[in-house]
């Protein structure tokens, strides 16, 4: 169902997988998005299964409200922050959860400070870099951008990702790195490779990759494969 990584000073991060659950097909089965069209009982015992296969309580997680912004929020207790694509904690019990189906995860964890974040960024997300505006969110928190780590989770990769010119332009703008080849010789987006180089700009320099492709990867949910389709879930939390 998913692998959990040792961020250090009992931080742990995780991505779940599609199988496991109790969705019916085209959610089948482990889907965690609530805005997918699936039934919200069956996405309800999802992340209760999920919860448990991690080892945290189900309500102990904050979810975040995404919509392909730059916004971050801070968030105190459990449940739904707002709307936002990247959060940020410093309450211990907290989980936080960013959901993607080809949109890059980002957790990051300042361990010495215990200051947690997630984020969700897509193209527009990685356009307005949105991972960059988490880890200002996690400075103004207490955290220190050189102790910080980041985990990329899995996302569509540049080899896949294939956009119109005009689209890759906008997305290159302010972080070229964004501008990639397809396979097929068309123009494209690498997310994975914009957000490491708006990382390490912003002076974070240990980063972590899953290096899955969603669309290469059969296990994870992928938009652009299999729409309409479930969302995977990463979460970042203290065991």
């Amino acid at each position: 169902m998913s692998n959990v990584i040792d961020l250090g000073n009992a931080v742990r991060a995780a991505v779940t997988e599609r199988h496991g659950g109790v969705s019916g097909p085209p959610h089948n089965s482990l889907n965690l998005g609530l805005g997918t069209g699936d039934e919200r009982e069956a996405v309800f015992a999802n992340r209760a299964r999920a919860a448990q296969n991690l080892g945290f309580a189900p309500d102990r997680i904050v979810w975040m409200d995404q919509h392909h912004t730059t916004d971050v929020l801070v968030a105190t207790e459990p449940g739904v922050v707002g709307r936002c694509d990247g959060v940020v904690t410093t309450e211990p019990g907290l989980v936080l959860a960013s959901l993607a189906a080809d949109c890059l995860p980002v957790l990051a964890a300042d361990t010495q400070a215990g200051v947690l974040g997630a984020a969700h960024s897509g193209r527009l997300g990685t356009a307005g870099a949105v991972a960059a505006r988490l880890v200002e969110t996690m400075i103004v928190q207490g955290a220190r951008p050189e102790r910080t780590t980041v985990h990329l989770g899995p996302a569509i990769c540049g080899k896949c990702y294939e956009v119109p010119p005009k689209m890759q332009e906008e997305t290159a703008r302010k972080t070229p790195e964004a501008a990639c080849t397809t396979r097929d010789g068309t123009t494209g987006v690498d997310m994975l490779a914009a957000v490491t180089a708006q990382l390490g700009r912003a002076g974070v320099e240990k980063i972590t990759t899953d290096g899955r492709c969603t669309l290469e990867s059969p296990e994870l949910f992928s938009h652009r494969r299999d729409a309409p389709t479930g969302r995977f879930a990463s979460f970042i939390w203290r065991s």
